[in-house]
């Protein structure tokens, strides 16, 4: 299936979230209401989760089965997420010895914890708090999330199940989440304990999500030329998902925890999103949005080292707004830069090379 723009620019909206939440509390003068919305920016990385788990079951649910599948997936998703992950970790290593020729040690570079975070393990629970690239964590768990999808395709077939299972599944799959992180104020709390449990919940979610968008779909196929290009059961999909997103966000805000709502909310609004995707309705198909989209992983990997290097030079931990947005034009033409030339180029070098050894046997 082509992609599906809408859902692209949230992710690109979502890395935003996850800028602005490293930087609330250095902005001068940040209204306390801003800086409250802010404060919930690490929740974008719980719809990382969930629309990572989705794009991946939308892409490779047939795929998986061919021979030679696994060690292609695995091939094209370590091509996808490592390369960017290294340029950074580099920028990291270089930052740090920086700091230290000019006698500025900084306890979040430890040279003996490198390399589990070369390999991408570190938040398998090897380490007790974030270092190096802090938002690198998620891309470790996501690591562990692809190692383990192709048993999880082994072990069940989502298609075979009747649409109300798969419902109970993924709410089940999402309790389950919230069980495990009991005493947990939030879905940000202590990340190396949780993270990975976090990551490999709502990535299964977003799999069965995917699956029900898949069915809507085929249904609707099925159905062209019966009941227009709007058919029944994407309305009543649609329906169904915004009715949930809208209950989880109300129990919420009523005090529900977060560690059960906001899951809820972000699966109900992914559905939305997906089935609407390509109308011209919706507002996440612009251009503009969909290539911040392209480019937020860059941003996402980024941005965290930058703005430590962007503060290095300055005289005071708060930081008025003309520098602030200084930073976010850097973190925007980073992003850009790093996509070209590093993330974009590395991924087609990688892929290739079983291109050229299958045309060689």
């Amino acid at each position: 299936m082509s992609e599906l723009r809408a859902l692209t620019s949230l992710r690109g909206i979502a890395a935003w979230l996850v800028v602005l939440y490293h930087i609330r509390g250095s902005i001068a003068g940040l209204p306390a209401a801003m800086e409250a919305v802010f404060a919930k920016g690490y929740l974008a990385v719980d719809f990382f989760f969930l629309l990572s788990g989705f794009v991946i079951w939308l892409t490779w649910h047939d795929r998986m089965r061919e021979p030679g599948a696994i060690p292609h997936f695995l091939q094209k998703r370590v091509a996808r997420i490592w390369p960017l992950h290294a340029a950074m970790l580099a920028f990291a290593v270089a930052l740090a010895l920086i700091l230290n020729a000019t006698g500025r040690n900084d306890p979040a570079f430890p040279f003996a914890e490198l390399p589990l975070h070369l390999l991408l393990i570190q938040n398998w629970g090897f380490t007790d708090t974030l270092r190096w690239n802090d938002p690198a964590w998620s891309i470790s768990c996501e690591l562990a999330a692809y190692l383990l999808f192709p048993l999880l395709m082994r072990a069940i077939d989502w298609r075979t199940l009747p649409t109300i299972v798969l419902v109970a599944i993924a709410a089940a799959v999402l309790a389950a989440l919230h069980f495990a992180m009991e005493g947990a104020a939030s879905l940000g709390d202590d990340i190396p304990r949780h993270g990975l449990v976090r990551c490999l919940t709502e990535f299964t979610a977003g799999t069965v999500l995917s699956a029900i968008f898949l069915r809507t779909r085929n249904s609707c196929n099925t159905s062209i030329g019966r009941q227009g290009p709007w058919l029944a059961p994407e309305r009543r999909t649609v329906t169904a998902a915004t009715l949930c997103a809208a209950a989880a966000v109300t129990a919420w805000v009523m005090g529900a925890p977060e560690t059960l709502a906001v899951p809820a909310a972000f699966s109900g609004l992914l559905l939305t999103i997906a089935l609407t995707s390509g109308d011209r309705a919706n507002p996440f198909e612009g251009r503009m949005l969909h290539y911040l989209g392209q480019i937020s992983y860059a941003t996402y990997l980024s941005h965290f080292l930058l703005w430590k290097a962007f503060k290095l030079p300055l005289a005071s931990a708060s930081v008025p707004p003309w520098q602030i947005a200084c930073y976010l034009v850097l973190v925007f033409v980073a992003s850009i830069a790093l996509y070209h030339t590093v993330e974009r180029p590395a991924q087609r070098r990688i892929n290739a090379l079983s291109i050229r050894r299958h045309a060689a046997v």
